[in-house]
């Protein structure tokens, strides 16, 4: 009974998660929804761990449980990747910031008409921010496309390089917390190696507690693979099969959920984004439209330009207003994760050394 509740209750939390608009799939409060059910269906997991410790303690059990902690030891490098793309994200919001304030209502020469300074400032933030949200290999060649826009076409490919890793000095901080080599789309294949469903004979020697395992190694590496596809991260790649028999009843929608981003990730404007956060394609998008309407504007400014100029700084604001709101909860959410997964893995450990010492 208690098995069968943790599987409906997991149905539960990812058909509500699966029930969303397009438009708000893959959004802050969307992400931060699905790291709170990560974390009930671990507390859960860990409870149901705990009132079957004896059962825990005998093969096949043992081993079951010993692979799904080196599952989840793995999710924690997928962790700190993402707090370093929400950091990434965190250093485009300041050049948001800079647009909103050359740009903004609370520019104090607004009412006497917006001035080339200010234009100026705003664009530099722009360009800034459009090589930042450019992959890094991408970026070589966006950098040198805006030296010459600022009349400082360089040939010397050393330069350009020590300029390019200077102009990308937040992304890759001496605070990163994963190594150049590392890929997160090898580490979520690794994270989903050999996880296969329990077959009847396992079901039956672990009195059906190898089911829960089962849905909890599914339902973490879904929930990282989702991480990968919304957050900016080193050697992102979505290429992750979820073979998870129909009879599961949460595999309904977390393959719906699957299929979703799949799709959203095709899309024709998302193919090459650093991450399917709907908040980044607002924040791209929003700053193209800005951009190419500064690089349009002649001076002084006509009363139709300064309007569509409002317009487009109100709609930054909005955008702005999200990052504000979400993004830090979120940031502490992945910490809570990654202590939450450490701490779990830490109690079976030593429940297990408990059972062989039992001193």
């Amino acid at each position: 009974a208690e098995i069968e509740s943790f599987q409906r209750r997991v149905a539960d939390r990812f058909h509500d998660l699966a029930s969303v608009p397009s438009d708000e799939l893959l959004s802050l409060p969307w992400v931060r929804k699905l790291l709170d059910v990560f974390l009930c269906c671990q507390e859960e997991f860990r409870v149901i761990l705990f009132n079957n410790i004896a059962l825990v303690k005998k093969s096949p059990m043992d081993r079951l449980i010993a692979d799904f902690y080196e599952r989840t030891v793995k999710a924690l490098d997928v962790c700190n990747a993402i707090r370093d793309g929400i950091e990434q994200i965190r250093q485009w919001q300041k050049l948001l910031e800079i647009v909103l304030c050359a740009l903004g209502d609370s520019n104090v020469g607004y009412q006497r008409s917006l001035g080339e300074g200010q234009f100026r400032r705003a664009r530099k933030a722009l360009i800034d921010l459009a090589i930042g949200m450019l992959d890094e290999k991408d970026s070589g060649q966006a950098l040198a496309h805006r030296n010459r826009s600022f009349g400082r076409h360089n040939t010397s490919g050393s330069h350009s390089k020590d300029h390019h890793h200077r102009s990308l000095g937040h992304f890759r901080s001496l605070s990163w917390s994963v190594s150049r080599s590392w890929s997160a789309a090898r580490q979520l294949q690794a994270i989903g190696n050999n996880l296969a469903a329990p077959r009847g004979n396992e079901v039956l020697a672990t009195n059906g507690l190898a089911v829960p395992v089962y849905t909890m190694g599914s339902v973490l590496l879904f929930v990282m693979w989702a991480l990968v596809a919304a957050i900016p991260c080193q050697d992102r790649g979505l290429q992750v099969h979820f073979n998870v028999p129909r009879q599961f009843p949460w595999s309904a929608p977390i393959l719906w959920l699957h299929e979703r981003i799949l799709e959203e990730s095709k899309k024709r404007d998302r193919k090459n984004a650093c991450g399917l956060l709907r908040e980044i394609y607002q924040m791209e998008k929003c700053s193209r439209l800005l951009g190419e309407l500064a690089d349009s504007v002649q001076f002084p400014l006509s009363e139709d330009k300064e309007r569509e100029v409002k317009q487009r700084v109100k709609e930054l604001e909005q955008v702005l207003d999200a990052l504000k709101e979400d993004l830090e909860p979120l940031e502490k959410q992945v910490r809570e994760v990654f202590h939450r997964i450490v701490r779990s893995r830490t109690e079976g450990l030593d429940s297990f050394a408990r059972g062989h010492n039992p001193e």
